[in-house]
């Protein structure tokens, strides 16, 4: 079959219980798109065929056997800051190239209990640190729906793989918005889930209180199946919430969108630099929302000017403290013949991280410092509390907040935006892991030059089922998530 590409995970699902196709046929449909497309939009670091079609025969036994999950025999791709038992492992990095995981991360294992088979691991900006996956230490990563475009970050290789159907779904992680905006820029859902939901055991970590893993896929429902495999308490992540996860799939029409109240933040949709085509389209989803009877309600989120500020000295700080084990002792890149210990350790975290991950750290190290922690990072901490008053405080009003993922769409390649300016394009997103909430993107449309427009809601926490819900219904109305780029259209 040559559209097996073109399958909804529900249907990749029946077709392979109704033994339509098996999982080695399936399997390698994908590495044969890989190996044939993949040069072109570089969304993978590492392909393991030899490792797919194995998990895919183990697969094939399983069905045979009667002893089979739902999503068994599904591929899915990883975001490369997942460690991956015997397979390289790099989050981006030259100074881990060399790494090779002794064990899974709780999102790997997972998915290997439900039967999915790895493809492979997909790029990402060098440490989850940047928006555009140009960070990366592979090379950038390119969007589907431009080559010459970016297709977002951190998260940018899982976005442009499931957009340019080198994979049916992928697992990415959000730490200020690396999952929603490469989803907006790319087309795709992507879901950010509530902190604490998904096990960050075995993602290796760049700020530890924002970051958090989440599906990436072309709709609610493929994200819903994702999710029901990646959600849950895991004892050996010592911030992962004790708190019952859904079943997603079934949950995906248990909120109504009739009656919702959805909240506007009157400041989201007057940031400087909001792209009038992106406003446009998302304007037009809310108004679509609003016909399928949701009642649109404006907020105020008084804290907005604080967003960009607090998040760029926690997660620096974090960031310094999470990288400090990278010295070239233990493991990954040690520079060669250093001459004593000191050198040992500054040439080989100058040569083996990027100028974005020495850029972070460097601002962290200096929040972090006597004399300055009580005045940067202690009053950042302060900040945050009061961001996520202000989000629980429109929550007493509405049942979701609108704005855009981003205040445009996707960067070209290369473009001359200075670190600044690249932080100001958060603007929309980081608040959310600021606060610890959950938050979907969800495709709404084009701007002039055929580039992805994404809508984004945000929820109180633990409302992953009526984010799902909300947007499943949204385009059962709509088909903007069917859209596809030129080159996922090749047939190989």
């Amino acid at each position: 079959m040559t559209d097996l590409h073109r399958l909804s995970i529900r249907e990749l699902s029946e077709g392979l219980a109704g033994s339509k196709f098996s999982s080695r046929e399936l399997t390698e449909h994908y590495l044969k798109r890989i190996e044939k497309i993949d040069a072109q939009v570089q969304s993978y670091v590492t392909v393991t065929p030899e490792q797919a079609l194995a998990q895919a025969d183990a697969a094939d036994a399983l069905r045979k056997s009667g002893m089979a999950n739902v999503l068994t025999g599904v591929p899915v791709a990883h975001k490369d800051i997942f460690c991956t038992q015997g397979i390289k492992t790099t989050a981006g990095s030259k100074i881990l190239d060399n790494f090779i995981s002794p064990y899974d991360a709780t999102v790997v294992a997972k998915g290997k209990v439900a039967g999915l088979v790895t493809l492979g691991k997909v790029n990402m900006d060098e440490f989850a640190m940047g928006s555009t996956s140009e960070s990366s230490y592979f090379g950038a990563t390119k969007n589907p729906w431009a080559l010459d475009h970016v297709p977002g970050g951190s998260s940018g290789g899982s976005a442009a793989a499931v957009a340019a159907d080198l994979a049916p779904f992928a697992t990415g992680t959000d730490t200020g918005g690396s999952i929603r905006q490469p989803a907006s820029f790319c087309g795709l859902t992507g879901l950010k889930p509530t902190y604490g939901r998904v096990s960050r055991f075995g993602m290796i970590a760049y700020a530890s209180s924002l970051d958090q893993g989440g599906p990436m896929a072309r709709s609610a429902e493929d994200c819903a199946y994702l999710m029901n495999v990646m959600a849950g308490n895991d004892e050996r992540d010592s911030t992962s919430v004790n708190v019952d996860a859904d079943d997603y799939v079934a949950n995906l029409n248990s909120t109504s969108v009739k009656g919702l109240r959805i909240g506007i933040p009157k400041q989201y949709f007057n940031v400087a630099g909001l792209d009038a085509d992106v406003k446009s389209r998302v304007e037009e989803s809310l108004k679509k929302l609003e016909d399928m009877g949701a009642t649109l309600v404006e907020i105020d989120l008084n804290m907005t000017d604080a967003y960009v500020p607090t998040y760029y000295l926690i997660a620096p700080a974090e960031a310094s403290s999470n990288l400090q084990r990278f010295d070239g002792v233990r493991y990954g890149y040690r520079c060669e013949n250093p001459v004593d210990l000191t050198d040992l350790y500054k040439r080989s975290r100058s040569e083996g991280f990027g100028p974005e991950v020495q850029r972070r750290i460097l601002i962290g190290t200096y929040a972090l410092s006597a004399g300055y922690y009580d005045a940067y990072y202690v009053k950042a901490q302060k900040v945050r509390r009061l961001i996520q008053q202000d989000f629980l405080k429109a929550f007493e009003s509405v049942d979701v907040i609108a704005a855009p993922s981003a205040p445009t769409t996707a960067y070209k390649i290369g473009a001359s935006l200075d670190p600044v300016e690249m932080y100001l394009g958060d603007i929309y997103t980081i608040a959310v892991n600021l606060a610890g909430l959950p938050a979907i993107n969800a495709p709404v449309g084009f701007d002039k030059d055929q580039l992805p427009v994404g809508l984004q809601l945000i929820g109180n926490y633990w409302s992953e089922s009526q984010l799902l819900s909300v947007v499943h219904q949204y385009q059962q109305a709509t088909d903007w998530h069917t859209k596809r780029a030129a080159i996922a259209e090749e047939t190989v």
